[in-house]
């Protein structure tokens, strides 16, 4: 909200003077005051506030109305998706398009071959509703698969600390850290992660200060995102855990945008994109 007469009578195209009249006008019929207005200042009232709450839900349900008569008359609802993917996803994502196309011929679909970086960008821009490359995984024993973005570490007194081949039964033993990250797409990586070893119910999640300090005082493991790698690294009572490089393999990661609402018809793509990813792999 704008909170000043001038600004939101050029935005809605009308006087100053007419916006004040109409506002009186609407205060009039409900009967309370909503905004109040000092040379220096303008906010709503109480009575304001709701208002607004039941003017954005009228808004709401109006476009939500005309959506469901565009429906009724025409069969179908206009929609369109915007994918990003990478080269290495190229053999993925049209076929599954086209498969998708073929039970939702009404949705357009709009695809963009993007580097990696540019695919981060947009998704977190909402520029693209889906993204789709290839990511490097890295594995720790025989069935702990990590992206490149992430490592486990855990303190040099860690009865895990210099073993070569860790297991995921050995890791269920020892309760779990979890470093925040500024970066979306590596904090997605991170809950997929922390979902993958069971944690998610049991993880404690905080700095990376308060991690490594934890870390000391127990017989936890931790997991962070590739950024924090030089703070563990400093640290001389922390032990990265070994990475076996030789059990690389590339994995395919689809990520949707928050702006968009999951529904039906995405919930199928995506299943058709994995889907597809596991046949090519």
């Amino acid at each position: 909200m704008l909170r000043h007469f001038r600004q939101a009578a050029e935005q809605t195209k009308i006087s100053t003077s007419a916006l004040t009249r109409s506002i009186q006008t609407l205060e009039e019929e409900i009967g309370y005051e909503l905004v109040k207005r000092s040379t220096r200042s303008v906010h709503l009232t109480d009575a304001g506030e709701l208002f607004l709450d039941y003017a954005k839900n009228t808004l709401s349900e109006l476009a939500l109305t005309k959506q469901r008569i565009f429906q009724s008359i025409n069969g179908t609802i206009e929609k369109k998706l915007i994918i990003g993917y990478t080269n290495k996803a190229s053999s993925v994502v049209p076929i599954s398009c086209g498969q998708f196309l073929n039970q939702y011929p009404h949705i357009k679909i709009e695809m963009q071959l993007q580097d990696k970086q540019e695919l981060s960008r947009k998704l977190q821009q909402g520029e693209i509703d889906i993204s789709v490359y290839s990511q490097a995984i890295n594995s720790i024993g025989s069935d702990i698969h990590l992206p490149d973005q992430l490592i486990l570490f855990v303190s040099k007194n860690h009865p895990l600390a210099h073993k070569a081949d860790i297991s995921k039964q050995e890791l269920d033993h020892y309760p779990m850290f979890g470093c925040f990250s500024q970066s979306k797409p590596v904090q997605l990586m991170l809950n997929e992660a922390i979902d993958g070893l069971n944690k998610s119910s049991s993880i404690k999640v905080g700095s990376i200060e308060q991690v490594m300090a934890g870390l000391e005082k127990s017989d936890h493991f931790a997991i962070a995102g590739i950024e924090h790698t030089n703070a563990i690294a400093e640290n001389s009572n922390l032990i990265q855990l070994k990475t076996n490089k030789d059990l690389s393999r590339e994995q395919l990661i689809v990520q949707t945008s928050q702006k968009i609402e999951v529904g039906e018809h995405i919930e199928h793509l995506l299943s058709l994109i994995k889907k597809m990813a596991m046949t090519v792999n």
